[in-house]
């Protein structure tokens, strides 16, 4: 009988220690270990952000705000946050989803109601998640000309974000001239199948900041990759 309390107890208590050894494994982050520069993405899934928090954190020198997505969505909370993340001091970028299938000039004419280029730190960024059902040629033919558009617009070459797998699986190798931030949320960094290097890494969606309520995207540059390749370009 004793043995079996003292057995109970034991296991208890290792629950314990294990279940705090994992809080404070999702409470230290990768901003708290290493010399990166590290930033965030913001849309308004975040909901209301308290950018006074966010501006006092000096691990965290850019943000990436989603303007629109597709030929006629603009996010509810871009023009808020674009002005308060300024007003606090962070370096700001401006990102369209996009939609495959839907017509290219109406979606560039939508991001430029939101993207003015006054307004902007850091060059655009195109957020490529999903073909639309189109088959793998047929989806890099509309992107590529949706990027020309985009390029031709703001006069500089946009980053482009997408996925690990899907890079892999649609854009390996087509995209040598562009910028990338890669999204993988391990702790093992991406790798592309063409091996080809890339700028920045979003390494979790499941990241914490002092000022937003939610879970929050955060990324960091790579190597020797730093903020000034990818500042917007004034003309």
């Amino acid at each position: 009988m004793k043995r079996h309390i003292f057995s109970t107890l034991a296991i208890i208590l290792f629950s314990i220690q294990y279940s705090a050894a994992q809080d404070y494994e999702s409470f230290v982050q990768c901003e708290d270990t290493c010399s990166h520069i590290h930033g965030i993405d913001l849309s308004h899934y975040q909901g209301e952000v308290f950018w006074e928090n966010v501006g006092a954190n000096s691990k965290m020198a850019y943000v990436y705000l989603k303007a629109t997505e597709g030929s006629t969505h603009i996010d509810k909370t871009y023009e808020r946050n674009i002005e308060l993340a300024h007003r606090y001091g962070l370096k700001v970028g401006s990102y369209h989803f996009f939609r495959p299938k839907t017509d290219l000039v109406n979606q560039l004419e939508n991001f430029k109601s939101q993207c003015r280029p006054g307004d902007q730190d850091l060059i655009p960024m195109i957020d490529i998640e999903t073909t639309g059902g189109l088959g793998t040629e047929e989806f890099c033919d509309s992107l590529f000309k949706f990027i020309d558009l985009v390029e031709k617009a703001y006069r500089q070459k946009p980053l482009l974000y997408t996925y690990t797998n899907f890079y892999n699986k649609h854009l390996k190798g087509k995209i040598d001239d562009y910028k990338l931030m890669i999204a993988q949320y391990s702790n093992e960094k991406p790798k592309l199948a063409d091996d080809r290097d890339y700028t920045m890494w979003q390494y979790t969606a499941k990241g914490r900041i002092n000022g937003i309520n939610t879970y929050v995207d955060k990324s960091r540059f790579m190597g020797r990759h730093s903020m000034r390749e990818i500042r917007f370009k004034h003309f």
